[in-house]
């Protein structure tokens, strides 16, 4: 069993990764670290954790994790998995992995000398919906892709939510942004070559709160916006000229619609649905992570990629600071 150590006691690691970590086949969560000790023993005690550490470098120095999972807020991640890859432990850290792709690239060298695994935390990339929609597009089901349309939204204007922090990492872009991007390349195999971008940023927060991009793939075109104050909506359309996809919850399936994908064909007179029912993607991630670290052949979301998705976003805000093209 790989035993996980998680740095944080932050929603997403109470809400998602725990349950799943505690539901995964091969995996089982040995600690909790938090700057508060009794945070920490807290939500140990809650999982049934045996261990809880009053710091982070506690847990890292601990011979009863093989690898953890880094939930802080963006502008710690990469100072944080540095540490742990140093430490000898495999690392799965949340989305986005960093500001700047170019902050990405140490991490590749530390993970190749300390012969760790580190994989940014997509976990839409291990849901079988999406697997399904590169396989449709890979076999022609569509015909020729010609447009892909995206829209990721949320409101929150809560002040002391990190997401609404310049300093931690907060934006509409870092966090969510990264969404349509990482699945129209994981579905397409493709890369976009120049990015257009609107972007509004709130005038108390700093942040960015609404984005409308154009991305140019060369054979198709992604246009999608994000808002973090806008009503909650979550779409993703591949569009081709022999029929078209329909991802009815792309990001947070279960929560926005069901798990489920609709094949329209080229008149609109017949369609296919896919459906997926309970499929936990943060389980399936988890799993296919603590397998690759111990020497699977599962396919995981590499640091290779993550440069690549975050020049994408790099790209974008450099876009929206002038009217134009921006070469990604």
């Amino acid at each position: 069993m790989f035993r996980w150590g998680v740095l944080s006691t932050a929603k997403i690691a109470r809400e998602q990764l725990l349950p799943a970590i505690a539901d995964a086949q091969n995996g089982v969560i040995s600690a909790i670290a938090s700057r508060d000790a009794q945070k920490a023993r807290a939500l140990a005690d809650r999982f049934g954790v045996p261990h809880a550490f009053g710091s982070y470098d506690e847990l890292l120095a601990s011979d009863t994790v093989d690898g953890v999972y880094i939930p802080l807020p963006t502008s710690q991640h990469v100072e944080w998995a540095a540490k742990a890859a140093e430490a000898g432990k495999h690392v799965l850290v949340e989305k986005p992995l960093a500001l700047d792709a170019r902050d990405i690239v140490p991490l590749i060298a530390i993970r190749d000398r300390k012969k760790v695994l580190i994989c940014e935390a997509f976990m839409v990339v291990y849901h079988p919906q999406w697997i399904k929609v590169r396989d449709l597009i890979a076999e022609g089901a569509i015909g020729r892709l010609r447009h892909v349309q995206g829209a990721f939204s949320y409101y929150n204007v809560d002040p002391d939510n990190m997401r609404n922090n310049l300093d931690l990492g907060g934006g509409a872009l870092p966090d969510i942004g990264v969404y349509p991007t990482v699945a129209t390349r994981f579905s397409t195999g493709k890369e976009p070559a120049r990015v257009q971008a609107t972007i509004e940023r709130d005038k108390s927060f700093g942040t960015d709160i609404y984005s409308s991009i154009r991305a140019d793939f060369g054979d198709f075109e992604l246009s999608f916006y994000l808002s973090t104050q806008m009503a909650a909506r979550q779409s993703m359309v591949f569009h081709g000229d022999k029929g078209f996809i329909e991802v009815a919850s792309p990001f947070n399936a279960g929560n926005y619609d069901h798990h489920r994908i609709e094949l329209h064909n080229q008149s609109h007179t017949e369609a296919q649905v896919f459906r997926f029912p309970g499929t936990q993607q943060y389980r399936l991630e988890v799993e296919a992570f603590a397998r690759a670290a111990q020497g699977g052949k599962d396919e995981v979301f590499t640091l290779e990629n993550s440069v690549l998705n975050q020049k994408v976003i790099d790209a974008i805000f450099r876009a929206g600071e002038h009217d134009g093209w921006e070469k990604v």
